[in-house]
């Protein structure tokens, strides 16, 4: 063997000692399910923190995503959370599913609707959303429209962009709803074809707090479907 080509395995071979056990025998990463948790109306990423920790305990990895619903609309709101997804999902998220309070649910819905929507989507757990629109959103747009841009979009009427937003094709939705909201009728959270329709008691600023909504949103993303145990509402 020539000098030169020993020297150069010689230094292949102390370069290859040199790397750490698990560099030398790397093996891709383990498939995950990713879960992007949305906020709602007026509020942070933070209000969504008790949810985030009960979906990590289940073993969930979580995205929770904070937006400002004071500057944009729903398709803007929800192409920037789509560019945050894409940048900060791994290889090994094989699925995605979606768990929104509110707003949070319509932002995921218009997401959703989108013919370039992400791959691998799972399941969408919607908690008191207003997928017919909202009484309170008719009652205060000319109030607060032109601070929180989006709740013209919430209105009952036929125009108003939750009303003509498509069910999301080929994807199980839950929806968690509270028995006494105080913004929301029961029969304005339901969405044409939905999987689930649970009602628990709690109002709507807190529901996502609660830890039977935890247990509830947590069962739907395993099985796609409600414990029959609890109290369940079909569409009017």
């Amino acid at each position: 063997m020539r000098r030169s080509t020993l020297i150069t395995y010689l230094l292949a071979v102390l370069l290859a000692a040199s790397r750490p056990a698990e560099a030398q025998h790397a093996t891709p990463a383990e498939a995950r399910e990713l879960v992007v948790v949305l906020h709602g109306l007026g509020r942070t990423a933070f209000s969504m923190a008790p949810m985030q920790e009960a979906l990590e305990q289940a073993g969930y990895d979580v995205l929770n995503i904070g937006y400002s619903s004071y500057c944009c609309g729903i398709a803007e709101l929800g192409a920037a959370v789509r560019r945050d997804l894409d940048a900060k999902r791994r290889p090994e998220h094989e699925i995605v599913h979606f768990v929104g309070h509110s707003l949070g649910g319509i932002i995921a819905r218009w997401i959703l609707a989108q013919d370039d929507r992400p791959e691998g989507v799972g399941r969408l757990v919607m908690l008191a959303p207003p997928n017919q629109g909202s009484h309170s959103a008719d009652r205060y747009t000319p109030l607060v429209g032109w601070l929180l841009e989006p709740i013209d979009e919430l209105r009952t009427d036929s125009s108003a962009t939750v009303r003509r937003l498509p069910p999301p094709e080929g994807v199980q939705v839950g929806v968690i709803a509270g028995r006494h909201d105080g913004k929301l009728d029961e029969a304005q959270t339901h969405l044409p074809g939905e999987a689930g329709h649970v009602i628990v008691d709690g109002v709507h600023t807190f529901l996502m707090r609660k830890p039977e909504v935890h247990r509830l949103t947590v069962a739907f993303l395993r099985e796609g479907r409600f414990p029959s145990r609890v109290t369940t509402s079909a569409p009017p």
